[in-house]
């Protein structure tokens, strides 16, 4: 089977779960070639395991000081051409397009008539979730990004709607905390405010991720440029983590029991809705700045139980090769139940708003 796997990369959570299923496929014969769009191509790292991929320019979200800005994103995404690049993507011989949310890849194959599934987080929002007026919002929008002809949604919980737990690699390292060390992503905040406020808090170890050549320290704070290996090792061994909304840096934070301290981006309805859901589920707590008085009591709160995941990429991964002929339900079903205990991966209920 020859795929192509067209992927978001504005977030670097849709690259993780490109990371996780590309090797489950190629394990099982398929040949995938990848297409990434949203991000320039000198903007992306550690991408080793994609081979010879192509890029497209794609939509993007423009952000100022940890908030969309509307009109910026209206005005900069280049929409002539994006049909351009629709237009001109050439999908002979491939048997299957596989979209993470990428809008060019999705839109060719549904133009051209190949047969697609969606695999992404985004496409949750097409079943009924909790926070019904954000997903009332959503749904037309997710429809029209990026359709698939087979849409699979990733979520924390089923939601009766059939969609799968997070597709996320499993711990790279061992689950040991190192006291008063905590991991920072806010990559759309401003840096020198972060710097500000983390200093405040002396006596603990701040380790923030942002864009930076080389990395440097000031004072109790470690500034360090991006890098995927570099980050998941300092994941595994902080006590906590002070984040925006992603759904992807949330799971794996789950996945290693770590405390969430959640900043949602504003503006951003599907980030607005992850942290709702969060905060529900009570995985973490959510702030919208941080001044926030409840900071604090964060740093001094407890670590939560890890969730053990299921490994959702080998299960997918045998799905789409065998020609996605198994009902989603039963893979849903399947993969909601943790294979030592038999009993729910995540047993808490969700309230519906």
């Amino acid at each position: 089977m020859k795929i192509l796997y067209g992927v978001q990369a504005t977030g670097n959570g849709h690259i993780t779960r490109a990371r996780v299923l590309a090797p489950a496929l190629a394990e099982r014969g398929a040949e995938v070639d990848f297409l990434f769009s949203g991000r320039a191509r000198d903007q992306l790292f550690n991408m080793e395991p994609f081979g010879d991929y192509q890029c497209r320019t794609g939509l993007t979200f423009c952000m100022r000081k940890g908030r969309v800005d509307g009109w910026r994103t209206l005005l900069k995404n280049q929409y002539l051409r994006l049909i351009k690049d629709i237009r001109a993507l050439d999908l002979s011989g491939y048997d299957l397009v596989v979209s993470d949310f990428e809008p060019v890849s999705a839109w060719a194959a549904r133009l051209r008539g190949v047969p697609s599934v969606g695999i992404a987080h985004q496409y949750a929002f097409l079943h009924a979730l909790p926070d019904r007026s954000i997903w009332r919002l959503l749904k037309p929008q997710i429809k029209l990004f990026a359709p698939v002809a087979q849409a699979i949604g990733l979520h924390w919980q089923s939601f009766g709607g059939h969609c799968l737990p997070p597709m996320i690699q499993a711990p790279l390292y061992g689950p040991v905390s190192e006291p008063y060390k905590y991991l920072i992503y806010l990559p759309h905040d401003d840096l020198s405010e972060i710097i500000q406020c983390l200093k405040r808090f002396s006596t603990l170890r701040f380790f923030v991720y942002c864009n930076v050549s080389q990395q440097r320290v000031e004072d109790n704070i470690v500034l360090c440029p991006f890098s995927r290996h570099g980050f998941q090792r300092d994941l595994a061994s902080c006590e906590g983590v002070i984040c925006n909304a992603g759904f992807g840096l949330l799971s794996e934070a789950m996945q290693y029991g770590k405390k969430i301290l959640c900043l949602p981006q504003q503006g951003q309805l599907e980030q607005i809705s992850n942290a709702r859901v969060l905060s529900q589920l009570e995985y973490g707590v959510v702030i919208k700045t941080l001044q926030d008085p409840q900071l604090q009591n964060w740093f001094n709160s407890a670590s939560p139980v890890p969730v053990q995941w299921p490994d959702v990429g080998s299960a997918l991964a045998d799905w789409l090769i065998s020609g996605c002929q198994a009902p989603l339900s039963e893979l849903s079903d399947q993969l909601w139940v943790n294979p030592r205990t038999g009993m729910p991966v995540v047993a808490q209920s969700v309230t519906q708003n």
